[in-house]
């Protein structure tokens, strides 16, 4: 990966923090260097003042990773704080019903990042992780921020590559149309086996003060005969999360999301 020479060292500290990732949280500076097309004299400069400076920090066998002052930093400042406070209280009274995954996504591009995560040592197989990210297409949260989302960037999606995942999954510019068309009428999206064939997702719009649908709260439960009984739930419990966020409710008791 070649870059240009005029390239900031602003942008290089960044290109190593993105070189980090939750499969590889600790890499060496050579790998580091592999991975951002530095030289590795460049890249074992920067990580040594990032390292100065906490943002990196550095294990006994010399492998270098995330440092907890970038951690509090983000923790600090970051805008998802006041959602995820908002959303937890609700996301956990969804857990207790469905003892599955319960998960809070919002647009990041094009794709939906997961914020937050709830889940249960025996539920269903699931691919998403806190911080991690899923196409707009192929996940239950996705489609619903792609459907409410920009004309714009559903014209991009529509009309770029879509990977099936299954042979359920929308992968086509008509299929994935019409799935939107029915996310915006029945108001949630249901994805039976989207991105695994043993796994529904259904999720629901989460809405700020202005109206607008700034996160998806979905769930992850087994295809099964009860899998469409948790859509009340997840609709209910996103329409909390709503309210809370307009400051006119407080968050319920997590037993009213069964009542």
């Amino acid at each position: 990966m070649n870059r240009p020479h005029q390239e900031s060292v602003l942008s290089r500290a960044a290109r190593i923090l993105e070189a980090f990732s939750q499969d590889e949280p600790a890499l060496t500076v050579s790998g580091i260097a592999r991975r951002t097309g530095l030289h590795v004299a460049t890249a074992s400069r920067l990580v040594a003042e990032l390292v100065a400076h906490d943002f990196l920090s550095r294990d006994a066998d010399r492998k270098v990773r995330i440092g907890v002052r970038l951690w509090e930093l983000v923790t600090r400042a970051s805008p998802t704080l006041s959602l995820r406070d908002h959303a937890m209280p609700f996301m956990e009274g969804v857990h207790d019903v469905v003892g599955h995954h319960v998960q809070l996504g919002v647009l990041d591009g094009e794709e939906v990042l997961f914020l937050e995560r709830l889940s249960a040592p025996n539920a269903v197989v699931n691919y998403t992780r806190i911080a991690g990210r899923l196409p707009l297409h192929a996940s239950s949260s996705g489609l619903v921020l792609l459907a409410h989302g920009p004309a714009g960037l559903r014209q991009r999606i529509c009309d770029g590559p879509l990977t099936a995942y299954t042979p359920a999954t929308p992968a086509t510019s008509a299929a994935l149309r019409a799935t939107l068309a029915e996310v915006r009428r029945q108001g949630y999206a249901s994805c039976p086996g989207f991105v695994h064939a043993d796994a529904l997702g259904v999720a629901a719009p989460v809405r700020g003060a202005d109206g607008a649908v700034v996160a998806a709260l979905s769930v992850i439960v087994p295809q099964d005969a009860r899998a469409q009984t948790v859509v009340p739930v997840v609709r209910t419990a996103a329409r909390g999360i709503s309210r809370a966020l307009a400051g006119s409710v407080q968050p319920p008791r997590s037993r009213t999301l069964t009542e």
